[in-house]
């Protein structure tokens, strides 16, 4: 009787899973028609909504603060001073001073700390420059990953809708006893697993997006539907023209130029603060009456002018010096290998985009074409019970594999091309 009760189980459970209507999870597709966003415009918002980018600004206006103030000169001194010489005792009276002082700096102190400020600002606006081809290089990669993440999730609905409508199909046919109850459960397990895969990719999609809010700067779900023309991020260079513009153009080797510079001050700033400076100093002395009897003076007043110089045993430690000149040494070797560095990264970025063009016009020689004219004959053939399920599966998964291996050249080649003009230092994606 127990074993009778399991395979009546077992038999509702077959009847319920092969005769009974498939159930089809539904997908949600609000949110992947929002209005859609140019790259160019999402650039501009990038530009203007970015928090890093905001607070490398103050950067730069931090050193052009530091400017106005390595202008400042040394502050003169005012002291006052009362003298009791013993008025109450001996009635010698009391004696007023007042003085002024103050530091003459010679050598150029002042003159070098403000040309290390005004390179030390150029070299803020350089870096904030560099900063941003940096981030508007990230900013289309996220663009365009978000752009092929929702491509693919199309092309897995779409693929899903196919084998649910195959699956659907199969179950009737299975009534009329056209088919097998093996290939009835089949499509209907493989539309399962396809539905599994709509799901994962709707994440992988949903996650790449917010990236993209990040770096936009939004909170939420505002940066709009990324569309681009990825067939559009064609162009013709020559190797070596990209390497002349980006050596004149590269914002971190015009930096590197400027820290070079800058370093050069701080030898000259060395070499200043070796010099002396001058105390100078003027004071007021004013002298009551002494009304002593043994010797009684009127009361007076005097004028003291004097200068101090200090004595500079310390300029027999060199060290500041040695070590600034070091320093400047070091950023030449810095600039040359900045030099190096970024013809590397341009020949390196030069042939990977020279690759992935040949791999887009590959797909254009009718692989897409011939991989969905194969999978719509066999699901033809397979109707008419010409050819197995097995076949029509294996070019739905061909043609699958093909349209993903697809978008994700065309992704790869216009990432390619953005990281050669980030090398090159120029910027031409308007799209």
């Amino acid at each position: 009787m127990k074993l009778f009760n399991i395979k009546l189980s077992s038999m509702i459970c077959f009847i319920l899973l092969v005769f009974g209507r498939p159930v089809f999870a539904q997908v949600d597709t609000t949110t992947i028609h929002k209005k859609s966003i140019s790259l160019a415009a999402f650039l501009e918002t990038v530009k203007t909504g970015n928090l890093g980018y905001a607070a490398e600004k103050f950067n730069v206006s931090i050193a052009r603060a530091e400017v106005l103030g390595a202008k400042v000169f040394p502050d003169p001194e005012l002291s006052f001073g009362l003298e009791d010489v013993g008025e109450r005792r001996m009635k010698m009276g009391y004696a007023f001073n007042s003085g002024l002082s103050y530091n003459l700096e010679l050598g150029g102190k002042r003159k070098a700390r403000i040309n290390i400020a005004g390179r030390q600002a150029e070299l803020s606006e350089l870096m904030l420059s560099d900063y941003f081809r940096n981030l508007q290089a990230e900013a289309a990669i996220a663009f365009l990953e978000v752009q092929t993440q929702r491509d693919l999730l199309k092309v897995k609905r779409s693929s899903y809708e196919k084998m649910k409508q195959l699956s659907t199909a199969d179950s009737i046919r299975f009534r009329l006893g056209a088919i097998t109850a093996v290939d009835a459960r089949q499509s209907r397990l493989e539309a399962a697993g396809q539905l599994n895969e709509v799901f994962q990719q709707e994440a992988d999609w949903r996650i790449a997006l917010a990236g993209l809010n990040q770096i936009s700067g939004t909170a939420d779900d505002k940066s709009g539907n990324p569309a681009a023309d990825l067939l559009a991020f064609d162009r013709e260079f020559k190797l070596q023209e990209l390497i002349i513009s980006a050596l004149n153009h590269r914002a971190d080797l015009q930096a590197a130029i400027k820290n070079r510079e800058l370093s050069q001050g701080m030898l000259q700033l060395a070499k200043a603060n070796r010099i002396i400076d001058l105390g100078i100093s003027a004071g007021v002395t004013a002298s009551s009456v002494v009304a002593n009897s043994v010797a009684p003076t009127p009361s007076s007043g005097s004028f003291t002018l004097g200068m101090s110089i200090p004595l500079k045993f310390s300029n027999r430690n060199k060290g500041a010096l040695i070590s600034a000149a070091y320093q400047a040494d070091q950023t030449v070797v810095q600039y040359r290998e900045t030099e190096l560095q970024i013809q590397t990264e341009i020949t390196q970025a030069y042939f990977n985009y020279l690759t992935t063009r040949k791999q887009v016009k590959q797909f254009s020689c009718g692989m897409l074409e011939d991989a969905r004219e194969v999978r719509d004959g066999k699901i033809y053939s397979y109707k008419r019970g010409e050819t197995s399920l097995l076949e029509v599966l294996n070019a739905q998964r061909t043609f699958n594999e093909v349209q993903q291996n697809y978008l994700e050249t065309l992704k790869n080649n216009a990432v390619a091309l953005v990281s050669l003009e980030k090398a090159a230092g120029i910027w031409d994606l308007n799209l």
